[in-house]
């Protein structure tokens, strides 16, 4: 079977929806549909019904590339009100010959969470951080022979409200959600690297109208805040300064600015009409000055709420997000943070963009938790598979692909 995933992050910007393939490990890009977002009002559903046909336009781009119908995705939501703590539970070995198998562990995760979840709140990650085996701790207590298994692990929940406007609008349009992921876990996995993985660092995702901060200890997500300032007030900036529509304020931060000022210059400038009528010059220095100020403000926010959210000593703090890929990003992270930092870079082909950090992200977070449950997993059944061969004979796609144990959502049959 081959281990192809689908997942769904619904921005206030766009609409994203990516499939991927798993193969010996990489993960190969197969579609990306992207839509212009309707119905979402900084992270959180505020009309279904403009939502919705949106969604179903997101879907059947992704269809109508693929051939074969998308009934099922790994779904990403907001890191607003998000909570987590710390939480133990245990499992006895009752098999004959005391060897510990995933549904071991699935009981041990299920005691752990156990009459310790509010009535108001949502399951969305329960994350192991540590094994122990009778009295001794381990890596991995699958196969390993005792009596008792105990884990340790982050519980992260969210307010049920938000996470069931999110699954009613996905179950009228036909899709399964198979599993919810926090932005924030997502942002994570889509850009961690051998050298952060193990210490104390700060993901920072600028969005469109908000920028979330989330905190990582040893990769594990421990707190995440949402400060609500985003690409969008550059563009509200550029356009109350200008006096100029937003889409045209949009297109001057994408095209003509730099994230920071000292880079820009002068004789690059582009003419353009006001909402007066009247004929303006805007050069790059300009407004870049424009775009920077904002930026800094958004960034010192961030690193305020750093502080506020742990007490610990920060060793790396890692950008993404949409608006970090403006120009000169990485030169303006240098002025504003004194600590190591990292700019984001989503490089697989077909997403090379930052903007899909989440989207990629969540599909690599939901591949990693493999061993959690012993379960062949593909988005698609064995005819779509065939239909999907045919249309992507083109494609070097080994259709050998290793066999999917995915971690699916903790309650599921």
């Amino acid at each position: 079977m081959r281990k192809i995933i689908a997942s769904l992050d619904i921005g206030t910007s766009t609409i994203k929806l990516v499939v991927g393939e798993f193969i010996k490990n990489n993960l190969n890009i197969l579609c990306v549909s992207e839509v212009p977002s309707k119905g979402i009002k900084k992270g959180l559903i505020e009309n279904k019904d403009e939502l919705i046909p949106v969604l179903k336009e997101t879907f059947h781009k992704a269809e109508e590339m693929l051939g074969v119908p998308i009934n099922e995705v790994i779904l990403s939501i907001p890191s607003y009100y998000t909570e987590s703590f710390m939480s133990e539970g245990g499992s006895t070995i009752t098999n004959e010959d005391k060897v510990i198998n995933n549904q071991d562990l699935i009981r041990a995760m299920h005691a752990a969470i156990y009459n310790k979840i509010p009535e108001d709140k949502e399951l969305i990650s329960i994350i192991p951080t540590r094994y122990k085996v009778d009295e001794e701790i381990v890596k991995n207590p699958i196969n390993m022979i005792g009596n008792k298994l105990i884990i340790k692990a982050v519980i992260v929940i969210s307010p049920k409200n938000n996470v069931n406007k999110y699954l009613k609008v996905m179950d009228s349009i036909g899709i399964k959600v198979v599993d919810i992921v926090s932005s924030c876990l997502g942002d994570f996995e889509a850009n961690k690297t051998k050298a952060v993985n193990n210490k104390i660092g700060a993901v920072i995702n600028i969005g469109e109208e908000t920028t979330t901060v989330g905190i990582f200890n040893k990769g594990i997500l421990t707190k995440a805040e949402v400060i609500e300032l985003g690409g969008a007030n550059i563009d509200n900036d550029i356009a109350y300064i200008y006096k100029i529509t937003k889409k045209d304020a949009r297109d001057l931060k994408e095209n003509l600015g730099l994230a920071c000022s000292n880079m820009a210059d002068a004789l690059e400038k582009v003419s353009l009409t006001d909402r007066l009528g009247e004929e303006i010059t805007i050069n790059q220095p300009d407004l870049s000055e424009i775009i920077e100020s904002r930026l800094v403000e958004i960034l010192e926010l961030s690193k305020k709420q750093i502080n506020l959210l742990t007490k610990k000593n920060i060793d790396y703090i890692l950008v993404t997000g949409g608006t970090s890929e403006m120009g000169d990003f990485n030169i303006l992270l240098d002025k504003v943070f004194t600590k190591q930092h990292i700019l984001g870079k989503i490089d697989s082909v077909g997403v090379r963009n930052n903007k899909f950090s989440t989207a990629v992200g969540i599909i690599k977070y939901y591949n990693i938790r493999l061993k959690l449950k012993n379960k062949n997993y593909c988005v698609f059944n064995s005819d779509e598979l065939e239909m999907l061969s045919g249309n992507h004979k083109k494609i070097n796609i080994n259709e050998n692909s290793i066999l999917g144990k995915l971690f699916g959502y903790f309650f599921d049959s």
